[in-house]
């Protein structure tokens, strides 16, 4: 009858029953007898035997050769021995009152969005010169609007390298947005980086990850182009049109993405889902509503007929009565009433309730 090997009890190396591949010591070790060192070791192959996956790569190089080391060199412990050292491992981690995550990476994020850019960004730039993380890390999880400026700047060869050290789709989301020769330049410079070091990219990463952050931060959250877009979307339709006017006068390509950012009740048919009109009439005061869709007239009709006919036939015919006897409107309550439709629209899309389709380009 086979008796069971323990899972840490290798079936090699039987002809050296010490506990490690010195001396000619035929007695298996001691809790008492194992250095810090060899414990770790220990706790490392219990783990491992058991399928958790360590972080080692975090260690320091030197840390990581000695571990393996001394894993190499156990050979048997016995049970008893094994116990105690899992019993001093699990008190000593008891013991531990609060952990922190060491290194000036690991407190900046740990402190992420409490302390101001500026210091972030101060700190990040001391952090690059010392820390032993992998820059690649930090810039795999950052937007790819913020990296299309870089990878657009930056030679081929580092673009290449660039895209092999993202995911997939950030990398297939990058190339869209790069010119058409850019991007068949890079995508087959990403071909050749099969034999290039890793000290190499390491050295890629940590300058790229030094110049983004050596950018300062930006003193607004949005673009010129999304601020005034929404502040147009709030201004009285004639301030709006002629605000448009003067920028279409001065510079006829903002104007345009100006236009595109901005959203008014006019824009209904073309970039609301027809499904998602009854959501809105729930989110929007009846009686606003109805203000919205009497002073909704000339090149404003197409707007409320689209609202009027994606809903019950009931709904419709009682709004409609509403209207006619609400009458005419004030052309300040209507300017009111209007933008609160468009407010509240607006609202829906930034909490993910409804999307806002792009318009045809005529």
């Amino acid at each position: 009858m086979e008796m069971p090997v323990n899972a840490i009890a290798p079936m090699t190396g039987l002809g050296n029953l010490s506990g490690f591949d010195e001396g000619p010591e035929t007695s298996l070790p001691s809790c008492d007898s194992l250095t810090r060192k060899q414990k770790a070791a220990l706790i490392v192959r219990l783990l491992a035997a058991d399928g958790v996956k360590l972080p080692l790569s975090d260690l320091s190089e030197d840390h990581q050769t000695e571990l393996t080391e001394q894993v190499g060199r156990l050979r048997l412990v016995d049970r008893e021995t094994l116990a105690a050292v899992v019993e001093e491992f699990c008190d000593a981690l008891e013991a531990v009152g609060v952990a922190f995550p060491g290194g000036l990476d690991g407190a900046l994020t740990l402190l992420d969005g409490q302390i101001s850019p500026a210091a972030t960004s101060r700190l990040r730039r001391l952090a690059a010169g010392k820390s032993r993380a992998d820059p690649w890390e930090r810039i795999a999880g950052l937007p790819t609007e913020v990296l299309l400026p870089v990878i657009a700047e930056e030679s081929t060869e580092v673009g290449a390298v660039m895209l092999s050290k993202l995911s997939v789709g950030k990398a297939a989301e990058l190339l869209g947005q790069l010119p058409g020769d850019k991007a068949r330049r890079v995508a087959y410079a990403v071909s050749l980086t099969g034999n290039v070091a890793p000290e190499t990219v390491l050295r890629i990463g940590q300058a790229l990850a030094g110049q983004l952050d050596a950018q300062p931060p930006k003193a607004f959250d949005s673009g010129p182009v999304e601020r005034v877009g929404a502040i147009l979307n709030s201004a009285p339709s004639a301030t709006r049109d002629s605000v448009l006017q003067g920028l279409e006068e001065e510079d006829s390509a903002f104007a345009e993405e100006v236009r595109k950012a901005i959203f008014t009740f006019a824009n209904i048919p073309a970039r609301i889902d027809p499904r998602d009109i009854p959501k809105i009439l729930r989110k929007v005061d009846q009686a606003r509503m109805v203000t919205a869709l009497a002073a909704a007239k000339g090149p404003l009709e197409p707007s409320r007929e689209f609202i009027l006919s994606n809903i019950s036939q009931r709904m419709a015919q009682t709004l409609r009565e509403e209207i006619e006897n609400l009458g005419k409107v004030k052309e300040k309550d209507a300017e009111e009433a209007l933008s609160e439709v468009v407010a509240a629209i607006r609202e829906m899309e930034a909490a993910g309730e409804i999307v806002l389709t792009a318009e045809d380009e005529e």
